[in-house]
């Protein structure tokens, strides 16, 4: 189970082979195996219709690998492309999410007298100026 969830340019020589046999003994594991990395792809494209693109191609084969839940696994997936798509455009990881959320959280411990939202969204905005609009 640990060798699938691995990058395979992780694994030590050993571990690649028994990877391997695992994949050639399986078939089903093999392109359910190939679908993830292809789907990974997916987060490093820089314009949007070239990650569309990307998309549509493994969507289809998804839809045409025979299995089931792999299938299903992408029509649930479907309604996040929206998100996937403008992670092309902006380029936030998780540690830039969690350092915000963790921001309004501080703010918000401060906030425990503000009488109205308002204010609030403003003292949230003020903490993150980025583009004026």
């Amino acid at each position: 189970r640990w060798l699938l969830l691995r990058n395979r340019k992780n694994l030590d020589p050993c571990q690649s082979v028994k990877l391997d046999e695992l994949l050639q003994a399986n078939q089903p594991l093999l392109t359910a195996y190939l679908m993830r990395d292809e789907l990974k792809q997916l987060w490093f494209y820089q314009h949007p219709g070239y990650a569309r693109q990307a998309w549509d191609h493994w969507l289809q084969q998804a839809q045409g690998s025979g299995i089931a839940a792999l299938a299903h696994f992408a029509l649930k997936l479907k309604a996040y492309l929206h998100g996937i798509l403008s992670r092309c455009r902006h380029r936030l990881n998780t540690s830039i999410v969690e350092g915000i959320n963790n921001t309004i959280k501080v703010i918000k411990r401060r906030a425990y007298g503000y009488r109205d939202q308002e204010y609030f969204f403003l003292k949230i905005r003020s903490a993150f100026p980025g583009i004026p609009r």
